[in-house]
């Protein structure tokens, strides 16, 4: 836990010390354009990709945070293992799809086929809500089976790791309706390329994130 803390405070440290490199209150995972707009041009990478790794580095130390914390949680003794709803392989493959039409829509900017990239937008959002619906049924299915938020630290946990996962994936759902109302409102594909880009490349980290928790979760 220790080292966890260490690595987290190295991790705050480099995002601060970008922070005051860049605009204090910037949003580069939202951000728009085109890869000729960036403010160095001289940079092989442009600002808002590194701001979206930084924040992804952020996020997957809490994910590995209460990874940890469950497995410490199941060595301390009276452990009751809670069964993984069945509709939790229907999501995994929901949020697989999600994520390959995201790739669609990347591919499809980069070709500058608006449609394409509409096609794949619209797809992965649909997708991705569905998921959410399936996570909440699947909390309804260990809820009824007697698997409450408290009294069992196994559903506990379970209830925790699925929420925090599902609010990135809402946080994610809001860049992408930003970018699709950018993509209805106008036929020019460079202008949102690089939020499409973004937003794929969040998406992907959000389905490598969810098959290590659901490999978590499945075990026993």
């Amino acid at each position: 836990m220790n080292a966890a803390v260490l690595f987290l405070a190295a991790i705050g440290a480099v995002v601060l010390w970008w922070l005051a490199q860049q605009r204090l209150t910037a949003k580069p995972w939202l951000e728009a354009g085109t890869l000729g707009d960036l403010p160095d041009p001289e940079s092989s990478e442009p600002a808002a990709k590194i701001g979206l790794w930084v924040f992804l580095a952020v996020v997957g130390s809490l994910f590995a945070l209460l990874i940890s914390a469950y497995f410490m949680r199941m060595e301390m003794g009276e452990w009751k293992p809670a069964p993984a709803p069945k509709i939790l392989w229907l999501n995994t493959g929901l949020l697989v799809l999600s994520s390959i039409a995201l790739q669609w829509a990347r591919r499809a900017a980069w070709r500058r086929n608006m449609e394409g990239v509409r096609a794949g937008l619209l797809a992965a959002s649909v997708l991705a809500i569905a998921f959410l619906i399936g996570q909440f049924f699947a909390w309804r299915q260990l809820d009824a089976a007697g698997y409450f938020l408290v009294g069992n630290a196994a559903a506990a946990f379970f209830y925790l790791i699925t929420g925090v996962h599902g609010l990135h994936v809402i946080g994610g759902l809001v860049a992408l309706g930003r970018t699709m109302n950018k993509a209805w409102q106008d036929y020019r594909v460079d202008p949102i390329r690089l939020s499409v880009e973004l937003c794929a490349t969040y998406w992907h980290f959000l389905l490598f994130v969810w098959l290590i928790l659901f490999a978590v979760l499945l075990h026993r």
